[in-house]
């Protein structure tokens, strides 16, 4: 049974949660004046995505929208109704380009004709895509070789990124927020702060008067968010961007409601940056520890991932475990050695020259 303290908040592991129990999925529930907390399903074993509905004058504000599913479609026409009260969306905003968070964007734009809101770079991440009926280019299975995997499964992969599920519908606009941004909605303002490493340019919402923060991915209870490394960009060092994220949440008080994209809304911010660096730096230590001798990062990803349980799985292990891979190497504390098409991973020895990380060609 949990913990609770003297106003019924469920304590575990560090962390307060006002609400011990979620609403149920495609419910709502008030977490603050004019913000309302929507539970969406998702087709995953990560079975839901909290999106936040904001009340502003005549209409709402949407922040996050859901996969590109007819499932969500269908919560979002009762929500509009019954919710909503069939009053317009005046404004999306997307707090970063994955499927989950805008893969409706354009859906609610179009019906509504309102703006969308996000930052540059996720906006044009949003426009990468993998062509769904294409066989994998020579890019992605060069990048999965050098990892140490067979084409035959880096193409089962590819099958895994090119479902449907991860294609939000085509956006052609969008208003550009940037760190320190404010949305003035419904009375309250909303300050941007930018968090990166698990996806570019990463828009969180601090609303300091009313001391809440909706962080999206950046900074969740429980689980970890994805900071993983794709074909997209093979030597991308995510996992320094997400540590120095980490770094400059710090400055938001430690007394927010966070109000995250998955779980449920909790207090304690600083403990839960605490924990997320610290497991940020295990795994870190953990593959440093495997490296006395050259390994591939398919078979360090064995290391920190033990138990997987299919190709998705695979995909964001082996991403996350390059990010650690590569984060060492950009530190100098492992060096990447390419050995007839694969890249093996050794610990640097000591005098070895870590200005080596630099040198792209």
């Amino acid at each position: 049974m949990a913990d609770l303290d003297a106003n019924g908040h469920e304590l575990r592991n560090g962390l307060r949660y006002p609400w011990p129990q979620a609403p149920e999925s495609g419910q709502v529930r008030e977490v603050a004046a004019g913000v309302w907390w929507l539970r969406m399903p998702l087709p995953f074993r990560l079975d839901h995505i909290n999106l936040y509905l904001l009340r502003h004058t005549d209409g709402w504000v949407v922040v996050d929208t859901g996969m590109n599913t007819e499932q969500s479609r269908e919560v979002w026409d009762r929500v509009l109704s019954e919710v909503c009260a069939g009053l317009p969306v005046l404004a999306v905003v997307c707090t970063h380009f994955h499927s989950d968070h805008a893969g409706l964007a354009a859906w609610l734009s179009e019906r509504y004709h309102c703006p969308v809101y996000m930052t540059a770079s996720e906006f044009q991440a949003l426009h990468v895509r993998f062509p769904r009926d294409e066989p994998p280019g020579w890019d992605f299975l060069d990048f999965y070789r050098k990892a140490g995997v067979a084409d035959d499964h880096s193409g089962e992969m590819f099958k895994v990124m090119s479902n449907a599920h991860f294609l939000p519908a085509p956006l052609h606009h969008y208003r550009r927020l940037h760190e320190g941004s404010r949305l003035n909605i419904g009375g309250r303002t909303w300050q941007v702060v930018i968090g990166r490493g698990h996806s570019p340019e990463h828009a969180c919402l601090y609303a300091a008067d009313d001391n809440l923060l909706i962080s999206g991915d950046q900074v969740l209870p429980r689980i970890t968010s994805t900071v993983g490394v794709h074909a997209t960009e093979p030597l991308a060092n995510p996992l320094k961007d997400w540590l120095d994220s980490i770094e400059h949440l710090r400055s938001l008080p430690d007394s927010v409601l966070v109000l995250p994209a998955h779980e449920r809304p909790f207090f304690n911010l600083h403990q839960r940056l605490d924990q997320l660096d610290a497991h940020h730096r295990a795994h870190l230590a953990q593959v440093l520890a495997h490296c006395d001798a050259s390994r591939t990062a398919l078979e360090l990803m064995s290391v920190l991932f033990p138990k997987l349980a299919g190709r998705f799985d695979e995909l964001m292990a082996l991403g996350e475990t390059l990010a650690h891979a590569n984060y060492l190497v950009a530190e100098g504390a492992l060096v990447r050695e390419e050995d007839r098409g694969v890249y093996r991973y050794r610990r640097a020895v000591e005098g070895e020259c870590a200005a080596a990380s630099n040198t792209l060609f």
